[in-house]
């Protein structure tokens, strides 16, 4: 997806997912790896993620949690529970998610909160949509959801408007040059043909060199009568 400011704006972007096989929703992008492995540890699972320059799941509004279910019923179709990417942080008794972003929404169910929460991971319960408690020692997982911010390049217009007159100059030039050898071809076409023409088409002598010799030796001698 391409948007170009107007000549008033300061800048444009390109916008797009790494690839066809992500889905894109609002500022993301998401690819489910429909792959089976055996896991040690979370981290294991996160590493599937990374390897592919994202993270786990993150989840920062309803209308997200919402797309997620939508789209893991239609067309990822896993697991009755996804993975998330979060933690609990034992530093600050809180739960955390994997790629930093700020914890600013939580579906959990009415679970209890009074229970050891060292090694316990999220999941997303697809039949209900909201989020539970688990435990972090799994062995396998069926696949992997990932996400990562949508790729987001912006250039200046000031770059953009340099680019775009040294493109012009050049194409210019180029234009210039061809149009110049152009001219000068039919030029030179033009003149060799009428330099043939003028040489073609001058008087000849009626006597060639032979026969001026010949008319030269006959007048040597003078012509007698009886």
């Amino acid at each position: 997806i391409l948007h170009i400011c107007l000549p008033f704006c300061s800048s444009f972007f390109y916008i797009d997912c790494p690839s066809s096989t992500w889905i894109q929703f609002q500022d993301s992008c998401y690819i489910f790896l429909q792959e089976a492995i055996k896991v040690e540890s979370i981290e294991d699972v996160r590493n599937q993620c990374t390897d592919h320059g994202a993270d786990m799941i993150s989840i920062h509004n309803e209308e997200e949690n919402a797309f997620i279910l939508d789209t893991w019923k239609k067309q990822w179709k896993g697991s009755d529970d996804i993975l998330l990417g979060m933690f609990y942080d034992t530093d600050d008794a809180s739960f955390k998610w994997f790629d930093n972003s700020n914890m600013t929404f939580d579906k959990w169910t009415d679970q209890d909160d009074g229970e050891d929460l060292i090694d316990t991971c999220a999941f997303l319960h697809i039949k209900t949509g909201e989020w539970k408690k688990g435990n972090c020692e799994v062995s396998f997982v069926e696949g992997t959801l990932c996400k990562t911010a949508i790729v987001l390049i912006k250039i200046y217009l000031a770059t953009y408007n340099h680019i775009l007159i040294s493109a012009l100059v050049i194409a210019s030039t180029v234009i210039l040059t061809v149009l110049g050898a152009i001219i000068w071809f039919l030029y030179k076409k033009h003149s060799d043909s009428r330099f043939t023409t003028v040489f073609s088409t001058a008087p000849q002598s009626p006597y060639n060199d032979d026969c001026v010799l010949v008319v030269g030796e006959e007048n040597e001698y003078p012509v007698q009568f009886e």
